[in-house]
């Protein structure tokens, strides 16, 4: 059984993995955080020591890591003996923390996949650019890598396994919606990363229709849905990892990915955009300084960890399923609600956070029971989804399930 776990990314993603770990620590066994700044590290240290989430008294170390240099990580994970790393930081470093992984023989775990800096919404699939190139590697060398399995990608992917294990005859469509309805009081905020949240955003929004690839622009497509606990929310056809492995394992021919957006949200990003300061591409000052404009908004907009004290309200994230069940067509709604002052109170986190960070740490306990110690490269719906919801419904993130027998959970 694997345990010993390295948590590599410092952000609010990686403050609610820690909190998790630690209240299963007699499972995980020891665990260390490592990061470019570790005064971040220690902060989420002194977090998880004040909150009393240890479950066994133990130490929790951090490193200062630069997690693009492979022989760097290599070494930190022998000299902490993980053997389970959980990779929360920037989704830059994915493909040089797998190969980390891969090299030492350890469990690789991500929540998003591998992007590029000067790349954005390159060819579908996205997977099959970077990490499911090393899918025979994985597999020859007995190797655990599971992708995306933060909450979405992750979560809803179970969903969808789930559904077309035990709902459905035939699926014709999965749409993920995925709703924040919450208030942290800023002008102008991203929930994490305003980098990677903003690349998202900036190119072409790629859905499967119809058994093929479909592109359309941001905004361009919009639907209104009546949700449970948040009401009523205009959501967008929005470019997302989880459709790229969906459509591949599923066999579904309608796969598409929306997020709801307010009216402020929408008309400051079109600003930024058409001022051009959401490019990934540098461009020189009058003073011949040369800068990436996209970075010089992530400076000046907020930490999206300093969110979380007054963040209010609550999120709703899920998969609409449609299709046939005993020949009737029949409509099922997976999902989770999440509330934001919650999540701060046990971990200090605000929603978004807590909805990314504590699957990969339920994922993690499954690697070390030897449940998803798979030895081999998966996307979360290849695995069991059951004992993954199961775990999740005690961790703080229970699944519900509304279809026309009316709402209820879903186990």
């Amino acid at each position: 059984m694997k345990k010993n776990v390295l948590i590599i990314g410092a952000g609010g993603v990686a403050k609610v993995v820690a909190h998790k770990c630690a209240q299963h620590n007699d499972e995980l066994g020891r665990i260390a955080i490592a990061s470019r700044n570790i005064s971040k590290c220690q902060a989420i240290i002194d977090s998880v020591k004040a909150k009393g989430s240890l479950k066994e008294p133990a130490d929790i170390k951090a490193f200062s890591l630069n997690a693009m240099d492979v022989e760097a990580t290599k070494a930190l994970i022998r000299e902490t003996g993980s053997q389970i790393v959980i990779n929360v930081g920037s989704a830059f470093l994915n493909m040089s923390v797998l190969r980390a992984c891969i090299d030492t023989g350890v469990a690789y775990l991500d929540t998003a996949i591998h992007e590029e800096p000067g790349k954005i919404c390159e060819t579908p699939p996205w997977y099959g650019n970077y990490e499911w190139k090393h899918l025979e590697e994985c597999k020859e060398k007995n190797i655990t890598a599971i992708l995306g399995v933060g909450f979405d990608p992750g979560v809803v992917n179970a969903y969808a396994a789930l559904a077309q294990q035990q709902y459905f005859d035939r699926i014709d469509s999965i749409d993920i919606l995925d709703v924040n309805a919450g208030s942290h009081g800023k002008y102008f905020a991203t929930n994490f990363d305003p980098e990677i949240n903003f690349r998202e955003f900036t190119g072409q929004v790629w859905s499967w229709q119809n058994s093929q690839w479909t592109s359309n622009t941001m905004f361009e497509v919009k639907r209104t849905d009546d949700l449970p606990v948040v009401g009523a929310q205009n959501l967008y056809l929005t470019g997302h990892d989880e459709v790229h492995s969906l459509s591949k394992n599923l066999g579904v021919p309608n796969v598409r990915f929306w997020m709801s957006f307010g009216e402020h949200y929408i008309n400051v990003f079109t600003v930024l955009k058409n001022l051009g300061l959401l490019s990934e591409q540098p461009v020189k000052t009058a003073e011949g300084l040369e800068v990436v404009p996209l970075k010089v908004v992530k400076a000046v907009l907020p930490d999206p960890s300093s969110l979380a004290p007054g963040y209010t309200g609550k999120t709703c994230i899920g998969d609409l399923v449609k299709g046939t069940k005993d020949g009737q067509p029949r409509e099922v709604f997976i999902y989770n609600v999440a509330d934001h002052e919650e999540a701060f109170a046990e971990t200090d986190s605000q929603g978004i956070s807590y909805t990314a960070g504590v699957p990969p740490v339920a994922a993690a306990l499954l690697v070390a029971r030897g449940e998803w110690d798979v030895q081999r490269m998966a996307n979360v719906e290849e695995l069991p989804a059951e004992p993954f919801l199961k775990a999740l419904d005690v961790m703080g993130l229970p699944t519900r399930i509304k279809d026309e027998n009316g709402d209820r959970p879903w186990n």
